[in-house]
């Protein structure tokens, strides 16, 4: 009996990856093809083999750039859709409510704090170039952190504790970045909204590589310890029942999840609602259960972001919608779903 289940697990997460990753190459070709200027998909093709070969575009060809610039910004893409949703996974299950998102912590205001000082302040690192912003981004979100988890704990360390203590450090963080924003008045401005909203206008290939790696790496190493987050879901009296050690593992796992969310926001900017809706979307279609919640997390949340990606360049194209934006009008009715009907279901 047990080994038959054990088989229908392993079949229904095969077809779901098989669906979800057919699906994200198809986006991805459509992702490469599709912009303010559009390339055939034999000529995408051809591009891309002569890139593979030759690693890397030729210079004097403006559609090549164009193709390569455009298979940079869906690897960032499908990085960050990755952080966002395997994130909203684990703080769905340290904090046992679907309702909450990977920016409980603070840290999304933290970044969105240090980018916007970075770049109203106009910094300038020569050795750090264009880095200094995602730099700013990745401090802020580190120093939010810490204030949340140290107000956290000296309220207690429940998960309530650090719920609470989250929303006020970002609510605070989001007042000072109001006031800065409002108090400027000249073309920083709109470079630091842009910011706030999320791009990946101005992606490099370096940039997707520093997003895409530790990601991944973060999000497999969170996956050898599903059955750790499955204990979890049972109650912290339990679990401790069955030997895992509930508070270390909490505090361990908040700052993984911290880390690999300011990695994701940290180039890109402040992409809201993807870690609510990309976990609950995945809950309804595998289950509870983490080892078929997180890979499926992540290959739906690389599908949704990078139909977000397209949509915000096609839109209202040559110009380009930021992407945090797209996704919040789609996550923000979802949000709202979820409370109705759902809500009950996950008191106390």
């Amino acid at each position: 009996m047990e080994s038959t289940m054990v088989q229908e697990t392993k079949g229904r997460l095969l077809l779901v990856l098989a669906i979800g990753l057919i699906s994200l190459l198809l986006l991805m070709l459509l992702s490469w093809s599709v912009g303010a200027v559009d390339v055939s998909f034999t000529s995408v093709l051809d591009h891309l083999i002569y890139i593979l070969f030759n690693l890397g575009p030729q210079p004097a060809n403006a559609e090549q750039q164009i193709v390569w610039s455009r298979v940079v910004r869906s690897v960032a893409v499908i990085g960050v859709g990755i952080g966002l949703s395997v994130s909203g996974v684990v703080m769905q299950a340290l904090i046992r409510n679907p309702l909450v998102d990977p920016y409980i912590t603070g840290v999304s205001s933290g970044a969105a704090l240090g980018a916007i000082l970075s770049l109203l302040a106009g910094i300038s690192v020569i050795t750090l170039g264009v880095f200094t912003t995602p730099i700013a981004a990745l401090i802020g979100a580190v120093a939010a952190f810490f204030t949340t988890m140290a107000l956290a704990e000296s309220a207690g360390g429940k998960s309530v504790n650090f719920v609470l203590s989250g929303m006020i450090v970002g609510i605070m963080i989001s007042s000072i970045t109001t006031v800065l924003i409002v108090s400027t008045n000249d073309n920083r401005l709109h470079g630091a909204l842009f910011w706030l909203y999320g791009s990946f206008a101005y992606m490099s290939p370096l940039k997707a590589v520093l997003i895409i790696v530790p990601v991944l790496f973060i999000s497999l190493l969170i996956l050898l310890y599903a059955r750790e987050l499955n204990v979890v879901l049972l109650g912290d009296e339990h679990a401790r029942h069955l030997g895992l050690d509930v508070r270390r593992f909490k505090r361990v796992s908040i700052l993984v999840v911290s880390v690999l969310t300011a990695i994701s926001v940290a180039f890109c900017g402040i992409i809201g609602f993807l870690g609510l809706i990309v976990p609950h979307t995945a809950r309804m279609i595998v289950g509870g259960d983490h080892r078929l919640l997180i890979p499926t997390s992540m290959v739906l949340g690389a599908n949704v972001l990078l139909a977000a990606d397209i949509f915000s360049r096609l839109a209202t194209r040559p110009n380009e919608l930021p992407i945090g934006a797209v996704i919040s009008l789609i996550g923000a009715p979802f949000f709202i779903y979820l409370m109705i009907k759902r809500g009950k279901e996950y008191g106390g």
